[in-house]
């Protein structure tokens, strides 16, 4: 628990950082360049193919015009670019979150290792390919616990607690295998991941709520649509906040368990007991007692005692 609320606070307060703050503000810098280069390109073209779509469908165009009938005449000339918004923007947050997570996790690790572990050794134990079949392995592990825990979530309690751990569970182990790839061994991070294992699913699972929580900003509905640019740009914001302060608190949390696995090793390999108080490199050493420098000559051996004198 200690070391849980640790990496938290220190997480908490490496989101102050001038880097950090830059690196959250980059995604922020593409979702606003693609949602007005892909509106300048086509906004047009996909609000009038969504009309026409709609019109085409004889159902949807009943539903509409009793729709007319109750909220006005209105109401189709803004459900087409209300489509186009709610199908573009998850889209284009999905990508700014993307790009933004190929150059934020790296510049963390690196960023704290360089801060709190410089003399940390690199033992390189995940290279770059076995990250990405890691990442992929467990996505696909936990898409297909999801699929198959599906009719679990019309019972009312468990909606709420299966989606978090399964996607908390994804986090914790993406994101530990990030953070320890460059500096722990693969034993080291084998050991981690198995003797820390709650502590890291309940960091992911907090941290799968507070993901939740840019969603909540396209709950308003058709006012949305109104402050769509905004809305798309503060939820690209809250998004590479919430994955920076994840892969700040995964990333706090592993490499202090990996510099306190190395230090316990260190201390069980030195037979700290048995050894004398003075390194055993020490050349005053002689056994487990110091020898006592002197730089006096030997002693003479005795004189013989003198003969007694004639008579």
């Amino acid at each position: 628990m200690k070391l849980l609320l640790d990496s938290f606070w220190r997480a908490a307060a490496y989101c102050l950082h001038p880097k950090v703050i830059g690196l959250s503000l980059l995604p922020l810098g593409i979702g606003v360049a693609l949602a007005l280069g892909l509106g300048w390109l086509y906004w047009e073209a996909a609000v009038a193919g969504v009309r026409a779509t709609l019109e085409q469908w004889s159902l949807v165009d009943a539903a509409l015009k009793w729709v007319e009938s109750i909220a006005g005449a209105s109401f189709r000339s803004v459900l087409a670019p209300l489509i186009v918004v709610l199908l573009s923007a998850p889209v284009i947050v999905i990508v700014s979150v993307l790009l933004v997570a190929l150059l934020m996790g790296p510049a963390i690790v690196t960023l704290v290792a360089g801060r709190r572990f410089p003399a940390m050794e690199r033992k390189r134990g995940g290279g770059w390919l076995s990250s990405l079949a890691w990442s992929v392995g467990c996505t696909l592990a936990a898409l297909l616990v999801m699929g198959l825990s599906m009719p679990l979530w019309f019972i009312p309690p468990l909606v709420l607690v299966l989606p978090p751990l399964i996607w908390g569970w994804l986090t914790y182990r993406v994101m530990s295998f990030d953070a320890l790839a460059d500096h722990a061994s693969r034993d080291e991070r084998r050991q981690i991941l198995r003797e820390h294992r709650l502590p890291l699913l309940g960091i992911g699972v907090i941290t799968g709520y507070l993901g939740a929580a840019p969603s909540l900003l396209w709950a308003a509905g058709a006012m949305t649509l109104i402050f769509a640019p905004l809305v798309i740009a503060l939820s690209v914001w809250l998004y590479t906040l919430v994955f920076a302060f994840s892969a700040l608190w995964f990333t706090h949390y592993v490499l202090a368990a990996l510099a306190g696995l190395r230090h316990v090793r260190d201390a069980e390999a030195s037979p700290v007991g048995n050894t004398p108080m003075y390194a055993a490199d020490d050349p005053m050493v002689i056994d487990a007692e110091p020898a006592v420098a002197s730089s006096a000559p030997p002693a003479a051996p005795p004189a013989p005692p003198l003969p007694p004198p004639a008579t």
